[in-house]
């Protein structure tokens, strides 16, 4: 069976990692800003598909190996996991339970919403553009990837969006002439779109695949040469996804191959699977892109290289930093673009849209990881987040910046929209047979939760955090008889509810706003039956964030000096074990950070890594002329976790300095963290 990307093994780096180089000077791009220049283009897959959603292909279309038989354990592609939260339409599987009790249900790429939400994303996220992938269309696919081109359009016309057609030619026997004719009455309408991206004023083409040392691409270099002077004679601007070695024709690069690498328009080597480790993309940088660069530069070629979120499933994330590296390396040589390597690609763990954020949200006993797999809680879209700000980095609107400075999660939490409670974990004083608790939150009004023993019994979902919950819907399922149940809500006394099919058979119950995060609802009566019913609980807040918010976390720092690479972005990332220190032997030091807006600040808290032996600073806070807290000695024990905190009066304040006269641990200023808040 011809090799597919998922399968190309990873290229030995010898040799122990590189310095990082220290004297980069950014490349001349041969093209300006375009839709692919100056931007940062993710590879779509959207090739998922479920039995019942419509696709041409029928089955679990690369969720299974058998895709006539549903996705399990022992009969998957996938190794991680996707968050569904954002999707209207879902489809069970065969794997266990989430770690939630909730059903494990996947998405279909050929459904509209689920293209749609992911332009979405894209749009929110600042990605601004796909290259959707094509394989081979004579094949069974063909009619399935025919609708994903009509359904990619529609979405990136409808969130401003750009994309482009990225041929993969692995295993397309007839590539030569048939890849000429389906650009020609199929692919190329396409172009007429708005969305379709464009560079030089040309419509955009990727081909991926010339060159590749492998059964799967046995190509010449003729036939491969011939292909890309035909595109460019159609008046496009033509990519290549090339071979990681492609200049030096090893290793996965067959030889023989330069002259049809040369004459791409831009080439984009491969990346996947090369390296899981940060010294590893040292090496790369060092070794491989910057020739690469180089050479680009010398042809008058735009350079494209991967970028990698890393193997989730190998454990190669380091909750961003890999990410990270990746990207500011190719930003620091000064590539031309960057190609994130990839956007939903959950069968081979490098996938960016949003992912299951703990063993909570995944196939209970099915080891697959979720984002908090090293132990660092991330968001589902933190990987999102970090692309945002690696596109700011690659147009020049933040700083170029080896440390990152988009924290696991959020600096303000988001605000509570919709309903809080589906999919959460939940519990349940008893549950009667198949009728577990998980169905009240599952999104379905026809399943159900159902106590088993006698009254009272109670059922408790956790909300992730506290919000400010004004509003409960009940709900039973709509083809049920009239009843009353008797329910204590937090805060109320035991009050009848009535639920009637006449009105839908749901209950509204309205509550304080108080803040809540586990809420518990406690059943003392049913008069329709012996038992606690629910089918359906819905939870709703006002606008008011969780409460205790780190208002500095992940914001703009400075410093009046930093040793090596202890930078002072360290006292706002998130991370205990990284940490700012000023110079030495040079007291009064200072860090201070940029809130963003003028903010109340009434507590700041002050950190050292946990481990640390004890030792006492000299410290002041103000908001740079203001005093909030005078200096005073701040003693920081790793009894209490190595932590300060200080309370001043509310006081408006847009940055908030810490002034550093002392230490009888070191002598300059320390800090692993520097947290504001309001209250």
């Amino acid at each position: 069976m011809p090799l597919t990307r998922r399968a190309l093994l990873s290229a030995a780096a010898a040799g122990s990692a590189a310095t990082l180089l220290t004297d980069l000077s950014p490349a001349l791009a041969a093209s300006p800003a375009g839709d692919v220049v100056g931007k940062i283009s993710v590879g779509y897959q959207g090739w998922f598909s479920c039995p019942g959603d419509g696709a041409p292909i029928g089955g679990w279309w690369h969720w299974s190996r058998d895709r006539f038989q549903p996705p399990s354990p022992s009969n998957t592609t996938i190794v991680s996991w996707p968050d569904l939260r954002d999707f209207t339409q879902t489809y069970p599987t065969a794997y266990p339970p989430l770690g939630n009790g909730s059903p494990a249900a996947l998405f279909s790429s050929y459904d509209q919403q689920t293209v749609d939400t992911h332009f979405a994303w894209m749009r929110t996220y600042g990605i601004d553009t796909a290259a959707l992938q094509r394989f081979n269309p004579v094949g069974d696919e063909g009619p399935t990837r025919d609708a994903m081109a009509r359904k990619v359009r529609a979405a990136a016309e409808a969130t401003g969006r750009k994309f482009y057609i990225m041929y993969d030619v692995t295993g397309w026997t007839n590539m030569q002439s048939e890849l000429k004719t389906d650009w020609t009455t199929k692919m190329s309408a396409h172009t007429a779109s708005p969305a379709y991206a464009r560079q030089n004023g040309k419509p955009v083409v990727c081909v991926w695949g010339f060159g590749f040392d492998d059964d799967g691409r046995p190509f010449t270099p003729a036939a491969c040469l011939d292909v890309v002077n035909w595109l460019k004679a159609q008046g496009l601007y033509v990519i290549g996804g090339v071979p990681t070695y492609w200049r030096e024709g090893k290793n996965d690069s067959r030889t023989g191959f330069l002259d049809v690498y040369h004459a791409f328009h831009m080439l984009s080597p491969w990346m996947v699977g090369r390296t899981g480790t940060l010294d590893g993309l040292d090496w790369f940088l060092a070794n491989v892109n910057t020739g690469d660069q180089a050479d680009c530069n010398a042809h008058g070629i735009d350079y494209q290289p991967c970028v990698l979120p890393g193997d989730l499933s190998s454990g190669h994330r380091r909750h961003g930093d890999f990410y990270w590296r990746s990207i500011y390396n190719m930003v620091r040589l000064g590539a031309q673009g960057l190609y994130v390597s990839m956007f939903d690609e959950f069968n081979e763990g490098n996938q960016i849209a949003k992912t299951a954020e703990t063993a909570a949200s995944v196939p209970a006993g099915s080891g697959i990881r979720a984002l908090d797999e090293d132990g660092t809680f991330c968001s589902s879209d933190y990987y999102l987040r970090i692309t945002t700000d690696g596109g700011r980095m690659l147009k020049g609107q933040l700083a170029l910046t080896a440390v990152r400075p988009t924290t696991p999660t959020l600096t303000t939490p988001p605000q509570p929209t919709g309903d809080l409670a589906a999919g959460k974990a939940v519990n349940a004083s008893s549950t009667n047979g198949s009728f577990a608790a998980a169905n009240a939150v599952d999104g379905s009004a026809a399943t159900y939760w159902e106590s088993g023993g006698a009254f009272p019994q109670w059922f408790e979902v956790d909300l992730g955090a506290a919000y400010a919950v004004t509003r409960v819907v009940l709900r039973l399922p709509a083809g049920w008889e009239r009843r009353t149940q008797t329910i204590a809500v937090p805060g109320g006394a035991a009050t009848t509810y009535t639920f009637d099919p006449a009105s839908g058979n749901a209950v509204t119950i309205t509550l304080s706003g108080a803040a809540v995060r586990n809420l518990r609802l406690t059943f003392s009566g049913n008069s329709g039956w012996p038992a606690a019913q629910i089918s359906q609980l819905q939870v709703y807040a006002d606008s008011t964030p969780p409460p205790a918010t780190d208002v500095a976390r992940g914001r703009a720092t400075t410093a009046s000096a930093s040793v090596q690479n202890y930078a002072s972005g360290h006292a706002v990332d998130g991370d205990a074990g990284t940490y700012w220190e000023s110079a030495n032997n040079a007291f009064p030091q200072w860090i201070q950070v940029d809130l963003g807006a003028a903010t109340t600040v009434s507590r700041v808290v002050l950190k050292l890594p946990p481990s640390w032996g004890a030792r006492t600073q000299t410290v002041a806070l103000s908001d740079g002329s203001t005093t909030l807290s005078a200096a005073a000695p701040r003693v920081f024990d790793p009894a209490s976790g190595n932590t300060v905190s200080i309370t001043c009066p509310p006081t408006q304040a847009r940055s908030v300095r810490a002034t550093f006269t002392g230490n009888t641990g070191w002598p300059a200023g320390q800090l692993s963290a520097l947290e504001v808040y309001s209250s």
